[in-house]
């Protein structure tokens, strides 16, 4: 290893504390292009987290999160009592500056959310053309005008009473949750419940269980608040409990058991009874993510993990598949013992959720229109999604495997002889199609090379076609 201090290195990366995205991300960002051009050569050391936290005025913990995602991506390796140094065969030298600056437009084009003419088979987006928009305006027109004169000033941090107590209601009625409406926090979405949660039970020194692969945000919420993230793998029946270290005692165990993001598995009752035991015996929380379950096209809904044990199980929740995303409202069903600390984070962050909104959703609950929207996009949804099952096998006949299909807004596609490289990508930006490859959100990398996350619930079919149109041209070449 070479011991050669990032000097240089500090003085051309620019911090800009009032731009969109966290510290960590823009550092992590700046030294992976660095490393990926060739500018920071292999073995080179990287500054120690002290001396660039002192240099860019951020603290040592952003700048050890930057380090953990360059990590997490094979860039840099930490060598003990010795530092962090730039890992052997990072730099992208074999690209052409045709193919390099093509990556670079294509980075320019997402950051602007310029995907005009492209086909995107994005995950996590409604149809955005079926919003109950009549619905939805009346109960906003009824909630404004009918809404208590504090609902327009600071409110409860917790979230308004009458949606925590419509949201237990409901939540006893579609998923068997039996809980009080104090334990109900209301959030402004998952990733904001998440960040809720860190901050209230993790410190730099605790250890969190992960399903891999899983939602790359999720990795990245956690990481910021500790520096011990430990994959779990998971099968088509969700996370590996039999793999879960019995040597350690995380502070949390992140899942999603009703449909596995991304690979859409189920989790057996077997390996719930065996994952809350395990967080019992080890004073462990587990986080319950339920983002899609609404979404349910074989058998029953499957029961939520929080009715195993309500002490030890928070369970997240969102309205932005189920609506739209823009309402910004989620909510977490809490343990007694974490609402005080919760409600605190809250009101330090935003103080809370959108008040007039909360009443709007409250009246769309009350009145019956969220359920009867739900069984609407349930039934569209399901014939987008048989309609890409359909396209996908007559397009690339015996040469793909599906995954997930059974419940959700995705499925996942292996396809047979295909790696989804960089090079791979390009083809598909220059076909005008977009996918993600699994491996942006596997924390392991190599072992889902082939398979890519399709969305279909934004598609109409139209859409549909063509997208799956364009994906045999461009995998074909």
């Amino acid at each position: 290893m070479r011991d050669k201090e990032g000097g240089r290195t500090m003085r051309f990366l620019e911090i800009q504390k009032d731009r969109k995205g966290s510290l960590a991300q823009q550092i992590f960002e700046q030294f992976r292009v660095k490393i990926l051009d060739g500018e920071m050569a292999a073995d080179e050391k990287l500054p120690s987290t002290r001396e660039l936290s002192h240099m860019l005025n951020v603290s040592r913990n952003t700048v050890l999160a930057a380090y953990e995602m360059l990590a997490s991506e094979g860039c840099v390796t930490n060598v003990p009592a010795s530092g962090v140094y730039v890992k052997e065969g990072a730099a992208r030298t074999e690209l052409s500056e045709e193919t390099a600056g093509a990556a670079r437009m294509r980075d320019d084009e997402e950051e602007s959310g310029a995907l005009e003419g492209v086909v995107s088979f994005d995950s996590g987006v409604p149809a955005l053309d079926l919003i109950p928009r009549n619905g939805w305006l009346r109960a906003a027109n009824t909630a404004f005008r009918e809404a208590p004169l504090e609902a327009f000033g600071y409110d409860d941090p917790r979230g308004r009473r009458e949606l925590r107590a419509l949201l237990a209601s409901y939540l006893q009625r579609t998923r068997g949750i039996r809980c009080h409406p104090d334990r109900v926090l209301v959030t402004s979405g998952t990733k904001q419940g998440l960040t809720l949660l860190a901050k209230t039970f993790l410190s730099p020194g605790s250890e969190v269980f992960i399903e891999d692969p899983s939602n790359d945000n999720v990795r990245r919420i956690f990481s910021y608040h500790s520096q011990h993230i430990v994959p779990i793998p998971v099968d088509c029946e969700g996370i590996r409990t039999d793999l879960l270290p019995e040597d350690k005692r995380p502070s949390c165990i992140f899942v999603t058991p009703s449909h596995q993001f991304p690979l859409g598995g189920s989790l057996s009752i077997q390996r719930r009874v065996a994952l809350v035991q395990y967080a019992q015996q080890r004073d462990s929380y587990i986080v319950e993510d339920d983002y899609d379950s609404e979404f349910v096209y074989s058998g029953h809904p499957v029961r939520s993990l929080h009715e195993l044990d309500r002490e030890r199980v928070v369970y997240v929740g969102t309205f932005s598949k189920i609506l739209f995303p823009s309402v910004r409202l989620g909510y977490l069903v809490l343990p007694y013992s974490l609402v005080d600390r919760c409600r605190e984070w809250k009101r330090l962050g935003d103080h809370h959720s959108n008040s007039l909104y909360q009443l709007a959703l409250a009246r769309f609950i009350e009145s019956g229109e969220l359920e009867r929207h739900i069984l609407r996009m349930k039934k569209i949804y399901r014939k987008r999604r048989d309609l890409l099952i359909d396209l996908l096998k007559r397009a690339f006949a015996g040469s793909v495997r599906i995954f997930g299909e059974t419940a959700g807004m995705h499925l996942v596609a292996e396809f047979e002889e295909v790696v989804f490289s960089p090079e791979t990508l390009e083809r598909l930006r220059r076909a005008r199609v977009a996918v993600v490859p699994v491996e942006e959100h596997a924390i392991i990398k190599g072992k889902h090379l082939g398979r890519a996350i399709l969305g279909y619930a934004h598609l109409p079919p139209e859409l549909l076609h063509e997208g799956v149109a364009r994906l045999r041209r461009a995998l074909e070449r």
